[in-house]
């Protein structure tokens, strides 16, 4: 299990959109933006949404309990500066708990523990 930096921290808490990519029941990958928290009394990333427990990515993680997150953001454009921050681990999909990431949200979230963390633009971990 891996764990997050000061930096990546603050990075995690200036942005509100990220990309999850999950793989089915059949291996086929998908990945789609979503809404995520950090989770400090867990050390995980909580993820949730409207109707949360009907999506894909909640049947994927049910079926296969891999998951990535990306975080990216582009500072600059000249010259070109991108951060980014991916974060892998075991998720699972859990049926109470969403409601209280924001308001409207599905109780259903996936809750990914981070093994691998990477970032590239923040102050450790360089993108491989």
């Amino acid at each position: 299990m891996d764990s997050f930096t000061a930096a990546e921290l603050q990075y995690l808490e200036s942005q509100m959109l990220g990309r999850l990519a999950t793989a089915g029941a059949d291996g086929h990958p998908h990945v789609v933006p979503v809404s995520f928290s950090y989770n400090p009394e867990r050390g995980s990333i909580d993820i949730g949404g409207h109707k949360f427990g009907q999506r894909k990515k909640y049947r994927d993680v049910q079926a296969n309990p891999w998951a990535a997150l990306v975080v990216d953001d582009l500072v600059s454009t000249n010259p070109w500066v991108v951060r980014m921050l991916e974060i892998r681990g075991p998720a699972e999909a859990l049926r109470t708990g969403g409601a209280a990431l924001r308001p409207g949200f599905s109780d259903e979230l996936i809750r990914i523990q981070p093994q691998r963390i990477v970032s590239f633009g923040l102050d450790r971990h360089d993108a491989q």
